[in-house]
């Protein structure tokens, strides 16, 4: 059996047999994990509110050979989204970044840009911003998956898209002209497509919070991407998306 200890992020919890809980949890080196937390649900000593979605944690664990399931042996929090004030759209916002990684991620495969990706998110949106660093996420977490499409040129003439609204189809890679979009595209405003260019050239650090109107064709597209690369349906985006 080997001990490991590391960095993590709590993504997701299940019912486990009895008492158990099946908990998945991201981590700085091992990537994504899935373990069991021996009677969670019939005693919080051990890990007491360390199990919340979102929670960032030292985790320690055990894991033999062979075996899918790793064992839980502690959870030290290092942040709790409880402990600050809790409203519906940073509820909304730290539910589709857990979704995200959840579904996105596969299992022990280390991604240390998405964590450091993930814990600037979850500073900003502990200082009560949201739309500002869920749209920075969105972006990134979508390049760094390797689904994010050229922004800057038309993928059918490679004429510039630098200055002018851009599109794109829900069903297929890949952003336009005016001239080139197709049936049913989507537009993306000239102010959104340069704010998705700094995004991509700026750290997370040097942008101001913004309002929920800023952006929001951003997220819509970046929501498109994932959820037709996953082939899934994000629930969380829509609880977002109507605030």
């Amino acid at each position: 059996m080997t001990q490991r200890q590391d960095e993590a992020i709590v993504l997701r919890t299940w019912s486990f047999q009895e008492a158990d809980l099946l908990v998945s949890f991201f981590t700085r080196r091992q990537g994504r994990v899935k373990g069991v937390a021996r009677h969670a649900m019939r005693s919080r000593r051990r890990f007491g509110g360390a199990l919340e979605p979102m929670t960032h944690v030292r985790a320690t664990w055990a894991e033999k050979p062979k075996q899918e399931l790793v064992r839980l042996d502690s959870f030290e929090i290092l942040w709790s989204p409880l402990r600050d004030p809790v409203d519906y759209a940073r509820s909304a916002a730290l539910s589709l970044v857990a979704e995200i990684l959840e579904s996105a991620l596969p299992e022990h495969a280390p991604e240390d840009d998405i964590f450091r990706l993930t814990l600037a998110t979850l500073n900003y949106i502990r200082a009560g911003e949201v739309w500002m660093p869920i749209t920075y996420f969105l972006l990134w977490t979508t390049r760094l998956m390797g689904w994010m499409p050229e922004i800057t040129q038309c993928c059918v003439c490679s004429e510039s898209l630098r200055g002018g609204a851009i599109f794109y189809s829900p069903m297929r890679d890949g952003l336009t002209c005016v001239i080139h979009r197709g049936n049913g595209s989507v537009s993306i405003s000239a102010d959104s497509a340069a704010l998705a260019q700094r995004i991509f050239s700026k750290p997370i650090g040097e942008f101001e919070q913004f309002p929920r109107e800023r952006g929001a064709d951003l997220r819509r597209f970046t929501v498109s991407t994932l959820e037709r690369h996953l082939d899934d349906k994000l629930l969380s985006a829509r609880a977002l998306a109507r605030i």
